[in-house]
């Protein structure tokens, strides 16, 4: 698990990240969101030993990233966001060196074990040099993986692939999270949605959020969004709805829907459902429409308006 407190890094007389506190646990996938300069890398590259904080402490696994940098290092594999390979190796002559740096027993079997997760055993022999940049990110992802770490720090681990790939390494994320902690950054904002379990969005520096997507929804939203489709012409739908009592803020869709807003625990949709059956409209749908990631992001990094 990962627990900071307090992490604050300087950098000259600019202040990168100031007094971040979180956690993350064992089978916990975390996500770190913010716009560019928010401090998700420097945040990321402490956590690992690759530099120190400049106040505050973090332990990693249980172990002090300061007093043990060493026994975090062996226990946490890192992607960073520009991956550190050596074109002139074979994958499989690359992940044979970084075994070897990290002396693991019988590293030619953790290799195949690793190739095969990361979909690249068919590639084992072939030169990194004429490797996809999509092709890249999976080996780099690999030597994260290689010695089978219980803390996965991954930052921006998607960039570069295609369609396809991002489905996969999706996939090998969230089988990872379930008996690892992972910390991943990504500017994908659906990305986080669907893998996370947890989000952390940061604004200059601070956490200006934590918790999961879901809550995050229900805390941003005064009031409760729905959607309404009937078949056919929607002529009169909105004014119709606009007299149902609890409902406010009717507008007409360019799809031909109608939305429309309700107070929290005052759930209007069976009335609504009842009068527009009964007005002769044939009812399609009726669907609650939550904030996206992409609005609650754009919401907390404009105004930071609600804090940890």
């Amino acid at each position: 698990m990962i627990r900071a407190t307090g992490l604050t890094k300087d950098y000259g007389s600019r202040r990168a990240i100031e007094n971040l506190t979180f956690e993350a646990n064992q089978g916990e996938i975390v996500g770190f969101l913010g716009p560019n300069g928010a401090g998700k890398t420097t945040t990321m590259r402490i956590l690992t030993g690759y530099m120190p904080p400049t106040y505050g402490t973090a332990q990693v696994a249980g172990f002090d990233i300061i007093e043990e940098s060493m026994e975090v290092r062996r226990r946490v594999g890192y992607l960073p966001e520009t991956v550190p390979l050596y074109p002139d190796m074979t994958v499989y002559g690359y992940l044979k060196f970084m075994a070897d740096l990290r002396h693991l027993p019988d590293p030619d079997d953790m290799i195949d074990e690793t190739l095969e997760i990361v979909g690249m055993t068919e590639r084992a022999d072939g030169y990194i040099s004429n490797l996809s940049k999509g092709m890249r990110q999976r080996v780099g992802l690999a030597q994260a993986l290689l010695h089978k770490p219980e803390v996965l720090i991954l930052d921006e681990p998607t960039i570069g692939l295609d369609p396809a790939q991002v489905v996969e390494v999706r996939n090998i994320i969230r089988e990872i999270g379930k008996q690892r902690t992972v910390l991943l950054s990504t500017h994908i904002l659906s990305e986080a949605q669907q893998v996370c379990d947890r989000v952390l969005i940061l604004n200059r520096g601070r956490i200006v959020a934590e918790d999961t997507p879901e809550n995050l929804q229900a805390r941003l939203m005064g009031a409760e969004r729905a959607i309404l489709t009937v078949k056919g012409d929607a002529d009169g739908l909105a004014a119709l709805l606009a007299q149902i009592k609890g409902v406010k803020n009717v507008q007409a869709r360019p799809d031909g829907g109608v939305e429309f807003q309700f107070a929290p625990g005052m759930d209007v949709r069976p009335e609504v459902a009842r009068q527009t059956i009964q007005a002769g409209y044939d009812l399609l749908e009726l669907r609650l429409m939550g904030l996206s990631l992409e609005e609650i992001f754009l919401e907390l990094t404009r105004d930071s308006k609600i804090s940890k």
